[in-house]
């Protein structure tokens, strides 16, 4: 039999936190961060990291494990979200993978398997520096299938799957031979009463970060790291980047935030959905 693991997942602000810890008491379990932006440390308030306290003495995998200097891949979420199930099933507990970020599940707990190539740090820096809408079209002519898996995603994937395809000179989508999926997943989501509720949800966690500090963190953050991409990329601090720069006042940025917020959600809820396994859970 394949071990069991349950998948949590959800748009921002949904509550998957809360579910998974009220899952892992319930079970004996331990949760496993599937989150691109929690890896990092000091990315805190912006991107709703649960504190200590609000994790319930439950453990926590994958949290706070890179500086963000470090380029976190979806192959360096595989390998270290395998190694954190390995160890939690050894010790008779059940893996509670939980997140929004889609592709880390579909890699771990699907069947999609992702081809492990090595960065070439040369041709990305090329390709990042090059407009969103010029990588889509070159992809689109590249590869017109997977253009069609990624033309909404973030800047980030795009460029990915363009140096991919670039280093191998092949299409992606010939390479992601479909494999079997190592675990029995069982998949929850927060139960969202409606869409309007989620966007409340997401303008009121907003106002929160504000309060408790999020103009300081984001300053903090360049402080110490500087400008590099993995600050001024992520929702949350770009828009707080953009007041310190005098490029808008703090409602506009505030309301950018909420709206990128937004926006992401609603990304996430389409990818989540398309899952006939999952389940909803109150």
């Amino acid at each position: 039999m394949k071990p069991k693991v349950i998948a949590v997942v959800g748009p921002t602000a949904s509550g998957k936190t809360a579910l998974a810890i009220k899952l892992a008491k319930e079970i004996n379990g331990e949760v496993i961060s599937a989150d691109s932006r929690l890896v990092y440390k000091g990315f805190d308030i912006a991107c709703a990291k649960p504190t200590l306290e609000e994790r319930e003495g439950v453990p926590h995998h994958l949290i706070d494990i890179v500086e963000p200097e470090f380029d976190y891949s979806v192959g360096n979420f595989y390998h270290d979200a395998k190694a954190a199930i390995n160890d939690i099933l050894s010790r008779g507990k059940t893996p509670i993978v939980a997140g929004g970020t889609g592709l880390y599940f579909r890699v771990l707990l699907e069947n999609y398997n992702l081809p492990e190539v090595k960065t070439d740090y040369d041709l990305r820096a090329e390709l990042d520096s090059q407009e969103k809408e010029a990588l889509l079209e070159e992809l689109k002519e590249l590869d017109p299938i997977t253009y069609e898996r990624v033309k909404d995603a973030n800047k980030r994937r795009i460029v990915r799957a363009l140096e991919v395809i670039k280093i191998l000179d092949r299409p992606l989508s010939e390479m992601q031979i479909e494999k079997e999926p190592e675990y029995d997943v069982e998949w929850r989501m927060p139960e969202i009463e409606s869409r309007e509720w989620l966007y409340e949800r997401i303008n009121r966690r907003v106002d929160l970060m504000f309060e408790q500090g999020l103009i300081e963190e984001t300053e903090n953050l360049l402080k110490k790291h500087g400008r590099i991409k993995n600050i001024v990329s992520s929702i949350g601090y770009q828009e707080i980047i953009e007041f310190l720069d005098g490029n808008m006042t703090l409602a506009e940025a505030l309301e950018k935030l909420k709206q990128h917020s937004r926006n992401y959600a609603k990304r996430q809820l389409t990818w989540f959905r398309k899952n006939p396994e999952l389940k909803i859970s109150c």
